[in-house]
């Protein structure tokens, strides 16, 4: 909290107006203006035309009636509008609320309702669902719709027009501080409902500083983002690139050809990827360790990369390869690219300020080794969910931050994941951990991707399956890779009993595997047991 001073004549109440994010963009457009800010959408803007681009959006926002700490949602792809949005909420106070344009018609209602959404800015392709549910939205008033892209609907208000007329100047000075919320994201609803993750503009500080430091950005750094920009990875990159004023290239969505294709074009420095991407990348005919030669990061993030995939990485494109575990709600650890080859296979240590316990069922702390709960508290710690405080409660206790993850410290402090604590099996009283048999999985020269989860069984309580995504042109026969798998595993109750084959595993807007569909879909009895299965599914 600002304390008052007396300086004699006067008080004085400082004002931390470095923890406001929004003074970034127009600093950038002062001293550095026509320095490369943003490439996207088919447009390269500089920083002085980037600022007055979301200054027209910011006095258009401000004009539609919305004041400091309302809520506007987006509906948005990777688009110039969508970034647009989020750095005219910085500088205006408003609060913006980034949801998936994967939504279907009951989940965007609820989560506009439950935001207290006042005006929305959608995709031409949202516009006929929105016209549909809007009148159960009463917040949203007929002009506050406003549709990006082509407009067939005499109920919203084309982007265009929103803005025509709107100054490219300064937005008047909404008097900001560090305790100021500056946006409201959404969990991606893997062990439930979503919840709404608040940051405020200290939390967004902190992922500007701390994360640039980690990554070794500058001014001269370029960044390349291929996944949705809705998905609070994004903020890894996306704040420190406006706090050093790098340059960003925004793809509107992900392809491994492009991506590599781009990364040589612009002598890419640093990018950030879910591990489907970076098997994407790895699997690609297109790729080879020149063309990526400028970088000086590739980060995985939303999941562990399986230990296979990261010695390809550390061999073809040596001291490159991060990796970060961390929640929305705020804790994190990164794996430094000098750390990737010494601690394989771990998901690193805290950044500075940070601080982790492993903790057992009692609440005390484990020791060297012995897996329990992650928990860990630091400077960008959400202040809590919106208008959830007992489910806040339960994930911050006493300022930790309860992750529902499970993992170790090794000698050194390294975290290593084991698995999320809901995704755990208990087969005949024994803890099994899919993450354990995914590794060995992975191994088989025809999967591309695993993914082990448990399903119920008279016996044993329950059993682990494996799903598996083939290599390009690879073919899988059930019951070799059940018996190559359980010849590897280390214990009997590790082994798998049935094998499901996907071309591609269903994923969230997060790129994160939804195992929980994969787990809804499973049929016994469309299955071939493991000890009856003798061909290809």
């Amino acid at each position: 909290m600002n304390k008052a001073t007396t300086t004699g004549t006067e008080t004085v109440t400082p004002r931390v107006s470095s923890l406001n994010i929004g003074t970034l963009l127009p600093r950038h457009a002062r001293y550095r203006g026509d320095h490369v800010a943003l490439v996207a959408s088919g447009r390269t803007l500089t920083y002085r035309k980037l600022n007055a681009y979301v200054n027209r959006l910011s006095n258009a926002l401000l004009a539609a009636g919305l004041k400091k700490g309302d809520k506007f949602a987006t509906v948005l792809p990777n688009c110039l509008e969508l970034m647009a949005s989020y750095w005219a909420a910085a500088k205006t106070g408003l609060v913006i609320v980034p949801l998936s344009p994967l939504l279907q018609p009951s989940g965007l209602k609820a989560l506009l309702r439950d935001s207290d959404t006042r005006l929305v800015i959608g995709d031409h392709l949202f516009g006929e669902m929105f016209v549909k549910i809007r009148g159960e939205l009463p917040a949203i008033e007929p002009h506050a719709a406003i549709l990006v892209g082509e407009n067939n609907s005499d109920e919203l208000v084309p982007y265009s027009r929103f803005v025509a007329g709107a100054l490219d100047g300064e937005p008047p000075d909404a008097d900001l501080s560090g305790e100021d919320v500056f946006n409201i994201m959404y969990s991606s609803g893997t062990t439930g409902l979503p919840k709404g993750i608040v940051h405020t503009h200290f939390v967004r500080t902190m992922y500007c500083m701390l994360f640039g430091q980690a990554w070794r950005m500058s001014p001269e750094s370029v960044v390349l983002h291929a996944g949705s920009i809705v998905f609070n990875g994004c903020m890894l990159d996306l704040m420190p690139w406006m706090y050093y004023g790098a340059t960003y290239i925004l793809h509107d969505n992900f392809k491994a050809e492009r991506v590599i294709e781009d990364i040589a074009k612009y002598k890419v420095t640093h990018v950030v990827m879910v591990p489907s991407q970076i098997i994407a990348i790895l699997s690609s005919p297109a790729f080879e360790p020149e063309k990526l030669a400028s970088l000086e990061m590739l980060h995985n993030v939303g999941a562990p990369l399986h230990v296979e995939h990261k010695k390809k990485l550390n061999e073809t494109l040596p001291n490159r390869f991060y990796e970060l575990y961390g929640l929305t709600e705020g804790f994190m650890t990164v794996l430094d690219k000098h750390d990737s080859v010494r601690k394989l296979g771990s998901v690193g240590c805290p950044l500075p300020f940070f601080e982790i316990r492993i903790l057992r069922e009692d609440g005390t702390e484990c020791a060297t080794g012995e897996v329990g709960e992650i928990c860990g508290r630091g400077p960008t710690m959400m202040p809590g969910y919106y208008k959830q405080p007992e489910l806040t409660a339960k994930a911050l206790i006493n300022g930790w931050l309860h992750t529902g993850d499970a993992g170790y410290l090794d000698e050194d402090g390294y975290l290593f994941l084991v698995d999320r604590i809901k995704d755990m099996i208990i087969s005949g009283g024994v803890n099994v951990y899919p993450r354990d048999i995914e590794e060995v999985i992975i191994q088989h020269p025809a999967v591309r991707d695993a993914a082990v989860f448990g399903i119920p069984d008279e016996k044993w309580g329950e059993v682990p399956v494996t799903a598996v995504v083939p290599h390009q042109g690879q073919t899988i026969n059930a019951a070799e890779l059940i018996a190559w798998t359980n010849e590897r595993v280390d214990a009997k109750f590790q082994r798998i009993h049935h094998v499901v084959i996907y071309d591609e595993f269903p994923r969230n807007i997060a790129g994160k595997t939804l195992k929980r569909e994969m787990r809804r879909a499973f049929r016994p009895s469309e299955i071939v047991p493991a000890m009856q299965a003798s061909k290809s599914l």
